[in-house]
């Protein structure tokens, strides 16, 4: 796919302080592109400089080779989907979404044809006549999408469109968003900042922490690649560990050493060790690399959560064989769950679940105040 949307170098403050660093990103033709990151991370910030809608203090933006960073908003071949749909409320579903075309002056052989074509794409034929203040916030969020497509712009812009709805909702508009970039084949820029939307509808993802991308790939790269402690903590629950590189395939983690995949580390280099949940299995104490004593354990319907304490640093493992707290278990992680990455300014802030335990305690606290 060809290249579509390029940041270069672009930079953006608020009194005086920076949300975006000289960031450079390229969007690509046909794409379903998301930013993802933690409230305030510029990710919005980034959309709104696509949109036109914002102006960077530095850098530039080009859309199909051609620079745009003047180009006003509306003349620019992008739409825009917010989290409020912005609906007319005095007007019907089919004037809603004939209202950009209405603007255009086309004739009404072509709007009745535009408009007849995004109701069948949205799944909302037969609701024609219908005021949009009753319909449910998922067919209110079709028909904004249905407005914003209807006159053919080259990329739509998402800010956030699901956050809005409820979680059952959010996830079954997830697969109708995917579906309806697929049919009609254009670049859909999404911003979000929950991992399982960007995870699960998305060609590529832009992992956005401080104003800076701290990685782009693919759901499956970012997930099981990632660059530092901020994404590997972003993206799904993470054990990171500190831990030291003796040679290629060999680290030593908590006075053990560990097999694994990585290699092109110094000698004896420190570095941030991820091991997903998942990739713990629970073993006799005897058969374990590391042994620790479990201090909570958390039903989530398909797995246990299990917290456990080894050597003062909390691990979260994901199992489906329950095991008790208190117990003491050994844990067994196979050379391919284990991922090495640089230490970076993030080390040491993430992957150790003794929040998780506190809040554990606490909440038990409070249950059992409550009894009394």
């Amino acid at each position: 796919m060809a290249k579509l949307i390029e940041l270069k170098g672009i930079s953006k403050s608020y009194d005086g302080e920076k949300v975006i660093d000289s960031m450079d990103l390229y969007i690509r033709d046909k794409e379903f592109i998301t930013l993802l990151g933690p409230s305030g991370c510029g990710k919005t910030t980034t959309l709104r400089i696509i949109g036109g809608f914002e102006t960077a203090d530095e850098g530039q933006v080009f859309f199909d080779g051609v620079e745009i960073s003047d180009v006003p908003a509306y003349k620019r071949q992008v739409n825009t989907v917010f989290q409020k749909y912005a609906l007319f409320p005095h007007l019907n579903v089919y004037e809603n979404i004939a209202f950009p075309l209405r603007l255009k002056k086309l004739d009404e052989e072509e709007i009745r044809t535009r408009v007849t074509d995004m109701l069948k794409m949205v799944a909302l034929v037969g609701f024609e006549n219908k005021s949009v203040s009753t319909l449910s916030g998922g067919q209110q969020q079709r028909v904004a999408i249905a407005r914003a497509l209807v006159s053919h712009p080259r990329v739509l812009l998402l800010d956030e469109p699901l956050g809005a709805l409820d979680l059952k909702l959010r996830k079954d508009m997830q697969n109708e968003l995917k579906s309806i970039q697929q049919k009609i084949g254009i670049t859909f820029v999404y911003v979000t900042h929950d991992q399982e939307e960007a995870l699960s509808m998305s060609d590529t993802v832009v992992v956005i922490a401080d104003g800076e991308i701290q990685q782009i790939g693919t759901p499956t790269d970012i997930y099981n690649e990632p660059k530092n402690a901020f994404v590997a903590d972003f993206i799904g629950e993470s054990n990171i560990i500190d831990g030291v590189m003796l040679e290629d395939k060999k680290v030593k983690i908590a006075s053990h050493v560990f097999d694994c995949v990585d290699g092109g580390y110094d000698k004896n280099e420190p570095v941030d060790v991820v091991i997903r949940p998942e990739d713990v299995d629970v073993v006799k104490p005897e058969d374990g690399m590391l042994q620790g004593q479990v201090t909570a354990v958390t039903f989530k319907g398909v797995h246990y959560e299990i917290i456990v304490d080894i050597k003062g640093f909390k691990w979260m493992i994901q199992s489906t064989d329950y095991v008790a707290p208190d117990a003491i278990i050994g844990i067994y992680i196979e050379p391919e769950g284990i991922h090495i990455m640089k230490k970076s300014k993030y080390s040491g802030m993430f992957g150790d679940y003794s929040s998780f335990s506190d809040e554990i305690d606490q909440l038990s606290d409070a249950d059992a105040a409550e009894e009394f």
